[in-house]
């Protein structure tokens, strides 16, 4: 049987995960009557709540006698460490762009991955029945894209699908009415090349991506890249470090994909995209050989980390009523447990016995592991986040820079550059896609990104696209302008009054409401002016024996700032931090006496007028 292993990589929402659901449904995976969701690739919740792909998956489609394997990869450079181990398990790559978007910034970050590997691309110009569209465009758009990145001949000559993925149709020519996926199956039958197909060679596979089983343990998925392996062969685990001796074990079980299901099998031989289980210690990037022929493949390269936050032990007042898992013990073990899967991330011990640096691609990378943390019970306070800075060749000091893309009304364009000035950010391109759009690139310190998303959104009207990458190391940008406003914070513990606040919300943006429980030190609100005010939010109304009309009206209040963790990642301060429970999100300085506040302050004040001197 003929095999094919290929990969989906686009933009977030450029419709590649809809893509999959129809060459399932057209290729036969599912039964005519079978109910099946939409985005039935996006399985995890959080995927599925906010309608982003972050972990890669595998499954198969048979096409005309050739089995395809294809893995669903993640469109956010955030997840970029998911993709670049899943392009070591393919041949070719199926780009998919929007027919309106044209490459955005993640498209070009993965295409120049899989580009750099050999892979073979097919261009799938999807959504060309989106108002707007304009195929042509978007195919010249892609041909520049391949250029600048110095794409081989081969590579060049990649063959272009137009495609609905919605309608579940594509075809090779725009003058020619699409009927269905054909065109699309037929191209990557014919263009990309099939796997490695020793057969006959000592068995070897490189460990590309890890699953989990509650009954059988790690599993380790990959491409047999040379022999066969059997059920019950004993084989070798080579570390990546080559110093270090090889560990035997054997094959319990082995599982090749068809469709959404892992299927048990006796036998597979190499091109076979496989899960194993049964071999301890199994890790990402680990070769797995023949006991004779112990030959190292080469490891899979992941990008460094950019931003680091530090999570450590809530020691709130509140600390241990919402959450199931709260000590220090359990906090280290489930974060060094995260690194067994998730391959872009850092875990460091600190000084402190309660604290731990976490480092990782960027924001939403570090906030879907303190969702899925808390989610699971865990309680736990995070920092700021910082980036990551590294020294020169001369010992000067470098930080990341971001490649930012923003796609904006032209009503909202002074606002917006307005805003970018102060944050260090040089503008590279400026262009007018058309329907009223224009469309920024700039240069900027990943620093100058932090804050910006929820003031871009007020700035635009919520009518404002953004989408950013990591582009390089620069030089120091110097001192950035923190938040213009200051914080309210409770002086008092206990529970919200409706009197309190009212008094309070024509100064301010209230992140509480009524009978929300409070604790000294806790930030309860956004000052309208620069510097923090300390507030009692739980102050009632005075009760006398004398009524007038006015005393017993109804207290109206504004509904509350809703709190993400992306929002509050962005919006504290170097001496606040993020109270994470599985129940709340709360805001509060890092000491929470006022006094010691105010102590610290002044020594501060101290530190920099004998600096000045």
């Amino acid at each position: 049987m003929q095999i094919r292993n290929i990969a989906i990589i686009a933009h977030v929402d450029h419709g590649k995960t809809t893509l999959v659901d129809k060459m399932l449904r057209q290729a036969g995976a599912f039964r005519d009557n079978q109910v099946v969701q939409e985005r039935v690739m996006d399985s995890n919740p959080l995927e599925r709540e906010r309608g982003i792909t972050i972990l890669a998956k595998n499954t198969a489609v048979r096409w005309n006698e050739v089995k395809i394997n294809i893995v669903d990869t993640p469109g956010h450079a955030d997840f970029g460490g998911e993709v670049e181990r899943i392009l070591r398990m393919v041949d070719g790559v199926l780009l998919v762009v929007d027919a309106f978007d044209g490459p955005m910034p993640q498209t070009r970050f993965v295409l120049r991955k899989a580009l750099t590997l050999g892979r073979t691309p097919i261009v799938v110009i999807n959504k060309i029945d989106r108002p707007g569209a304009d195929p042509m465009r978007v195919h010249d758009e892609v041909l520049d894209l391949f250029i600048e990145l110095e794409a081989d001949e081969a590579q060049l000559e990649a063959p272009v699908v137009y495609a609905s993925a919605r309608e579940g149709v594509a075809t090779m020519d725009l003058e020619v009415a699409p009927t269905d996926l054909s065109p699309l199956f037929d191209a990557i039958v014919r263009h990309v090349p099939a796997p490695p197909s020793d057969a006959e060679g000592p068995f070897q596979m490189l460990i590309s991506t890890i699953d989990f089983s509650p009954y059988l343990g790690r599993l380790g998925i990959g491409r047999i890249e040379r022999g066969a392996v059997t059920v019950g062969d004993a084989v070798a685990l080579l570390p990546m470090d080559t110093t270090q001796k090889s560990e035997q074990s054997r094959v319990t079980k082995l599982y090749v994909y068809d469709g959404l299901d892992r299927v048990e099998v006796v036998r597979a031989s190499a091109g076979e995209i496989v899960s194993l289980a049964g071999l301890e210690g199994v890790e990402i990037g680990l070769t797995v050989t023949d006991l004779e022929t112990q030959e190292r493949l080469e490891g899979i390269a992941v990008e460094e980390p950019t931003i680091s936050v530090d999570f450590r032990v809530n020691d709130s007042p509140f600390a241990g009523k919402e959450g199931k898992y709260v000590t220090s013990r359990q906090l280290r073990d489930r974060l060094y447990k995260e690194l067994e899967r998730n391959v872009a991330l850092r875990v460091e011990d600190t000084e402190s016995t309660d604290t731990w640096s976490v480092s990782g691609r960027g924001e939403l990378h570090l906030s879907i592991l303190m969702e899925t943390m808390r989610r699971e019970g865990f309680e736990f306070a995070v920092s700021r986040p910082r980036v990551i800075t590294r020294e020169g060749v001369n010992g000067e000091r470098l930080e990341p820079y971001e490649e930012l893309m923003i796609d904006v009304p032209e009503e909202h364009l002074g606002a917006v550059i307005e805003k970018l000035g102060p944050r260090k950010a040089e503008m590279l391109e400026m262009k007018n896609p058309g329907q009223g759009m224009v469309r920024l690139m700039y240069r900027i310190p990943a620093r100058g990104l932090f804050g910006y998303r929820s003031e871009f959104l007020t700035d635009t009207r919520g009518t404002g696209i953004m989408h950013h990458r990591f582009l390089e190391y620069g030089a120091w940008a110097g001192p950035l302008a923190g938040r213009a406003r200051g914080a309210l914070v409770s002086m008092e513990g206990g529970t919200v009054v409706a009197f309190a606040l009212a008094q309070l919300q024509e100064r301010a943006t209230l992140f509480v409401q009524p009978g929300s429980p409070v604790y000294e030190g806790m930030m309860v609100g956004e000052n309208s002016r620069p510097g923090d005010m300390d507030v009692n939010p739980t102050k009632e109304k005075k009760l006398t024996n004398m009524r007038t009309t006015s005393s017993d009206e109804n207290i109206k209040l504004e509904p509350p700032r809703e709190l993400t963790l992306e929002g509050a990642l962005e919006y504290i301060e170097d001496d606040e931090l993020i109270e994470v429970t599985p129940q709340s999100i709360r805001l509060r300085k890092r000491s929470l006496s006022a006094n010691d506040r105010k102590k610290m302050a002044r020594e501060v004040k101290r530190e920099r007028e004998a600096a000045a001197r």
